[in-house]
């Protein structure tokens, strides 16, 4: 196996972007180097301008590069009439000192805090009150909750055990996920493998609420007989009169052609919020499963790893928030987002319809990249090599091209533009393929010629890179409209090369592009890419 070393070192690369353009809406949605998984988003009113909202983003933080999440939670949002520009809010909540205000532990580190959960609530003197569930599974500390007067923080812990400076008084345990109700009672959902959900006591917010009990195996679980496999990741929205119950399910083996994974997202329904749920089906697969000219399933991006997220509606169009995989561990997620459409029967026994989202590099771009503008090699949402990649956890193993996690040196001093120049394609070996998915051809000029710019840095071996239009390959119906020889005696420098295209005025719409490698030099990359735009 011909594995490239994943850098997993903080750098910034000092390549000039092809572009100035600032678009943050493409997938992954966030800059590149930043690394925000398991997404839960909000829209809630912008306290800075009321009447005016916004959709926020809240997740974990995996700053520590060599395990998961990190010791802070930050959060990002977007006005919802403009969604290609996301802003850092800053850091919300962080967990090292108790309320005597000493340090929690002995080495004055905070707790590592993973995938959180918000809600909102009305208090009772009519203002909004916002509550973070950061899942701080320190010891006594899995119950813990914080409150806040705005979406963006910061957030205070209120449930400090009154006997012990160093516990919380909450049963919220692995993945909380909490949902007041519209006559506001409020339920509480978490697990890991076993579900579990209960009342809570709205004074508390974190508390079982008196005279009711914690429900368990609210659904099947991964090892229960049943089709929910519940795995992690609880999340619940509602819909109309509909409970819609999100969460990671581990696929059982074989299915759609697979081996079992967790890099799904799916749902359940009810007419409650304590169920009992029916089975929905997938929202989100993170594979990018397509199917071979022999009808044989095949990942077309990591082969595996774990996913969390939810479902939101922004201005009327529904979506699903996730993270893939990135690198060469599970240790650096990137923020994504798929459209979905969502139905729902109302009614007692009514049914709840969401479509599968697909994995793309669109994001938000919902009518396909601007071919006019950079794209960085690192949106590629199809990545494959000459043999399947595999995972072994946390570990990912390619044989071909694959989005290497790079992190740059000062986060704080980088525009939050995408025009930072980190997690390229690299490993491209013969017989690899790296694809975006789509872009809008409607807006180049038919009447001009036009060549595709690429930035790329040569390894040292002698090769072709086909470019490709409308699928991975010519047997599958591909229409190669350029390509580019590789020498090995190429200076081990970033290189531009101007690539002319024919061929393309043929396509109309949204469309796929593919770079195929191909070499006579087995096992070896040819290049790292960089970025590419059509000039």
């Amino acid at each position: 196996m011909n594995i490239k070393k994943s850098t997993k070192k903080l750098l910034t690369l000092a390549l000039l972007s092809l572009s100035s353009t600032n678009l943050i809406a493409q997938n992954p949605y966030l800059p590149l180097w930043e690394y925000i998984p398991d997404g839960e988003p909000y829209v809630f009113e912008d306290p800075d301008k009321p009447g005016e909202y916004r959709v926020y983003v809240y997740g974990s933080h995996d700053s520590l590069i060599e395990n998961y999440c990190g010791r802070e939670q930050v959060v990002w949002s977007a006005s919802v009439n403009d969604l290609k520009n996301w802003r850092y809010d800053g850091v919300i909540f962080e967990s090292f000192i108790g309320p005597d205000g000493r340090p929690l532990n002995f080495d004055s580190k905070g707790d590592v805090l993973y995938a959180p959960d918000v809600t909102m609530k009305i208090g009772k003197d009519g203002k909004k009150e916002y509550y973070l569930y950061p899942n701080d599974q320190n010891g006594g500390r899995n119950g813990l909750i914080a409150k806040s007067d705005r979406p963006d923080g910061p957030f205070k812990v209120t449930n400090w055990s009154k006997n012990n400076p160093t516990t919380a008084d909450g049963v919220l345990q692995f993945d909380p996920a909490v949902f007041v109700d519209d006559d506001g009672r409020v339920y509480g959902y978490w697990g890991f493998e076993t579900s579990y959900c209960a009342e809570f006591d709205p004074n508390t917010m974190a508390t079982v609420k008196p005279g009711t009990e914690i429900k368990k195996q609210m659904i099947s679980g991964r090892f229960d007989d049943g089709i929910f496999s519940f795995f992690e990741a609880s999340s619940m929205r509602k819909i109309l009169d509909k409970y819609v119950f999100i969460y990671s399910r581990f696929t059982k083996e074989g299915e759609f052609g697979m081996p079992s994974s967790n890099y799904t997202l799916a749902y359940a329904y009810s007419d409650n919020p304590m169920g009992p749920f029916t089975y929905g089906g997938t929202i989100i697969d993170g594979r990018g499963i397509e199917k071979d000219a022999n009808g044989k399933a095949f990942a077309t991006a990591t082969v595996d790893g774990n996913t969390h997220g939810s479902i939101c509606e922004i201005n009327g169009q529904w979506y699903v928030f996730y993270h893939r995989q990135c690198g060469l561990d599970e240790y650096s997620r990137q923020a994504m987002v798929a459209p979905i459409t969502v139905k729902v029967e109302k009614g007692k026994g009514g049914k709840v319809s969401i479509s599968q989202g697909e994995y793309t590099s669109e994001g938000f771009q919902l009518e396909g990249l601007n071919p006019l503008h950079r794209t960085a090699a690192g949106w590629a949402c199809y990545y494959t090599g000459p043999k399947p990649g595999t995972h072994d956890w946390p570990k990912h193993g390619f044989f071909g091209s694959y989005v290497e996690a790079t992190r740059i040196a000062d986060p704080a001093k980088q525009s939050y533009s995408q025009n930072a120049l980190v997690c390229p394609v690299v490993n491209n070996t013969d017989g690899s393929t790296v694809g975006y998915k789509y872009f809008n051809l409607n807006k180049l000029n038919k009447k001009q010629n036009y060549s595709l710019l690429v930035n790329l840095l040569p390894e040292g071996v002698d090769g072709t890179v086909k470019v490709l239009l409308g699928a991975p390959s010519e047997a599958k119906g591909a229409k190669v409209i350029g390509q580019f020889e590789l020498k090995s005696n190429m200076p081990k420098q970033a290189t531009r090369i101007s690539v002319p295209l024919s061929g393309w005025q043929t396509f109309k719409g949204k469309q796929p592009l593919f770079f195929v490698f191909e070499s006579n030099t087995k096992d070896k990359s040819m290049c790292q890419l960089y970025d590419f735009i059509f000039e």
